[in-house]
């Protein structure tokens, strides 16, 4: 299957089922292998339940997302409310624009999404508008299911910020598309801060057009299940994009993001970098990321890396970097991925300076995610979430001593 031609609303499916799978099993099909054959459809039937041998769910609970793969039946789940109401512009309904321009819904839950939110929020940036302030998307849960769906739209060479904060607890599907039209400058920030029981599967898409430059983080520190994944499209000549992550999962928590970044236009930048932290027992975070620098990307600049760094016995940290090149002609490209425990180099050099052991994990953590925090470029969130990884420390620190104390002597 590939993108329907038509308007989303009318757009055709297959009654067969279209998960690859299924596919192998069913009918004797060769699996889908790249990133880029994964098939699309709006009609969350079209996919099935998935049951955690597809490739793009064999490494997520599947049974714990189960509540998002039906459309919500009352959707008032999350409440939502932005800083910026200038920005803010009418709901979309199915059909209109630009709802559907660039969003194609990849798996079931992206289809419910897309069907259960019957208006979908726009928040458009004028041409030529440069906003000195972020606009700042609240979604508090409230305990229930909900579908939503967000339209961000940057008219041609304007300059914002959006932040979407999440907050509370719900089982909530969720879509993010952005379109960043030619010459504006976006920065998204996604910022997960569930409460530990919150289900939360979002799929972001974004085209970034001609000389146009997208900035995309995703940071993920509560919720029990989140699962966030971002495309991005360098669909024009010159775009840039710069995709970066950060998460840090406690005992229990499953953090995921799948990254799929295609340079389609010639002479574009891409950078990718996403770092974790991990501790506690089951502890989980999973990290995909796949780059494809297709035939007309020529004098592409690309590269994508990934380090996660295990706290403590028991977590456990999936990362798969690929990469797919269909043109020789590019300035660079490359991949890397880097799990590991503390570097013990590292804290014996704080350590022969007075610094205590536990200051130095403190200090080392800190130096490892900070890099991406740093990113952010808004310096209230930017102190509020060193704030939180101080916080996860300092959690980690005082129920590794409890261990401790309780350990036979």
């Amino acid at each position: 299957m590939t993108a329907p031609t038509q308007a989303p609303e009318q757009a055709p499916h297959a009654n067969a089922h279209i998960d690859p799978a299924a596919q192998v099993a069913n009918a004797g099909f060769v699996p889908v292998q790249t990133r880029s054959e994964r098939p699309v459809s709006f009609d969350p039937a079209d996919f099935g339940a998935p049951n955690g041998r597809e490739v793009n769910w064999k490494h997520t609970p599947v049974a714990q997302l189960k509540p998002l793969f039906e459309v919500a039946t009352s959707n008032d789940g999350v409440e939502y409310s932005v800083s910026h109401s200038g920005a803010i512009r009418p709901a979309l309904a199915h059909g209109d624009a630009p709802r559907g321009e660039f969003f194609r819904p990849e798996d079931i839950v992206s289809a419910v999404a897309w069907q259960g939110a019957d208006e979908a929020m726009h928040i458009r940036i004028p041409n030529d508008e440069e906003l000195s302030e972020p606009v700042v998307v609240r979604i508090d849960g409230r305990g229930g299911r909900a579908d939503g769906h967000v339209v961000i739209e940057a008219g041609t060479h304007s300059s914002a910020t959006v932040v979407l904060r999440h907050t509370g607890t719900a089982q909530y599907a969720q879509n993010v598309e952005i379109i960043v039209r030619d010459g504006a400058q976006l920065t998204v920030v996604s910022v997960q801060q569930w409460q530990d029981d919150a289900i939360h599967s979002a799929a972001h898409q974004a085209r970034v057009d001609r000389d146009a430059k997208l900035t995309h983080i995703v940071v993920s520190f509560g919720g029990g299940v989140v699962r966030v994944n971002p495309t991005l499209e360098l669909a024009g000549a010159g775009s840039e994009g710069r995709m970066y992550g950060l998460s840090y999962a406690d005992a229990g928590q499953h953090l995921e993001s799948q990254v799929y970044l295609h340079h389609k236009g010639a002479h574009t930048v891409g950078d990718v970098l996403y770092k974790g932290a991990l501790q506690g027992t089951s502890a989980h975070s999973v990290w995909i990321g796949d780059v494809l620098i297709g035939p007309d990307a020529t004098g592409t600049d690309s590269y994508e890396a990934n380090r996660n760094l295990v706290l403590t016995e028991g977590a456990r940290a999936d990362s798969i970097p690929n990469l797919e090149i269909q043109t020789g002609d590019i300035v660079g490209a490359g991949h890397a991925s880097a799990t590991g425990r503390f570097d013990d180099e590292q804290l014996f050099y704080l350590q022969a300076r007075g610094i205590t052991e536990e200051e130095a994990r403190r200090l080392v953590v800190l130096g490892f995610l900070t890099d991406i925090v740093q990113r952010i470029g808004i310096p209230s969130l930017q102190q509020e979430l060193l704030a939180a990884i101080e916080a996860e420390l300092a959690q980690g620190n005082a129920l590794e001593a409890l261990t401790t104390q309780g350990e036979p002597k």
